[in-house]
């Protein structure tokens, strides 16, 4: 949801939001990447009309032909994220034709229950078929357990990188002994 904060709020819609796209870094860092068919807006208020992206990943005004701007980028957030909790796609058919008839109706089973009622309400909001009662990024990242994850990631960084800079300390201090004794 950052990501797409920063590319919403810079006018830019990346149109092919998938797991594929979404890089792990060596430190653990989440990277979206791919922006081959992301379109850059002029005004905030632009839609875009072209059918683009993956099939499993559309949004049912994209399969309805219909006009669609930011808010189809949350839906295939939500897609992912179900995918991540789920690991399998919210929506699944042997054909397109049923791939479409399934996202358009908007039904998918629940995430697991062992992830929390605010996840699993967060994906319900995400995947709403109407793309007006989606929320925005901002809306997400403003979420209290979604911030609330945020600041533990950043003080799990800061702990991972202290403990880096000890390791690696010991790890020199270790080579030099070493080099004494041996």
């Amino acid at each position: 949801a950052l990501a797409l904060g920063h590319l919403h709020a810079n006018h830019i819609l990346h149109r092919d939001l998938k797991t594929q796209n979404i890089f792990l870094t060596k430190d653990r860092l989440a990277k979206l990447g791919d922006f081959g068919i992301a379109r850059i807006f002029t005004t905030t208020r632009q839609e875009a009309k072209t059918m683009a992206g993956t099939p499993i990943n559309l949004s049912p005004e994209i399969i309805n032909g219909k006009e669609y701007s930011y808010q189809s980028d949350i839906w295939s957030l939500g897609v992912v994220l179900y995918e991540l909790c789920a690991l399998e796609p919210p929506f699944t058919a042997n054909g397109s034709a049923g791939l479409a008839v399934k996202i358009i109706r908007g039904e998918f089973l629940p995430i697991p229950s062992h992830y929390s009622r605010e996840l699993q309400n967060l994906i319900g909001m995400m995947l709403r078929v109407n793309p007006a009662k989606r929320p925005t990024a901002a809306e997400i990242l403003n979420m209290s357990f979604v911030s609330g994850k945020m600041k533990e990631f950043q003080e799990l960084r800061k702990v991972g990188q202290t403990i880096q800079m000890v390791l690696i300390f010991f790890n020199r201090q270790t080579l030099f002994f070493q080099g004494i004794f041996f």
